[in-house]
């Protein structure tokens, strides 16, 4: 799916939605009320698989640490390295977990 079939005024409210959230109780809310247990749970997943790519951890570590499979680990690592930058701005304003600065796993 291209991105501008993807971008359409539902999506840009909903982007709206989340920038006007002012706390991670109020975030957090808003994920439980429009998102399954089972996505928040994968999305939170995939962001720490990015973050640990990112500080070069290896797949087996990530994969142990994580419990993702090698395809999402592989999909994540393409996305971090060759996506729209969406991963990589969350690492850069976030820091990779994992990392020799004291990042945790």
């Amino acid at each position: 799916m291209s991105p501008d079939r993807l971008r359409t005024p539902e999506l840009d409210a909903l982007l709206a939605a989340l920038g006007s959230l002012g706390t991670d109780d109020e975030r957090y809310a808003f994920l439980q009320d429009v998102a399954t247990i089972r996505e928040i749970k994968d999305m939170a997943q995939r962001l720490a698989v990015a973050r640990m790519l990112a500080a070069g951890v290896h797949y087996t570590d990530i994969q142990a640490a994580t419990g993702a499979s090698s395809t999402t680990i592989s999909r994540v690592s393409r996305s971090l390295n060759y996506g729209a930058g969406g991963y990589r701005a969350v690492v850069d304003a976030l820091g990779p977990l994992g990392d020799a600065q004291g990042g945790d796993l």
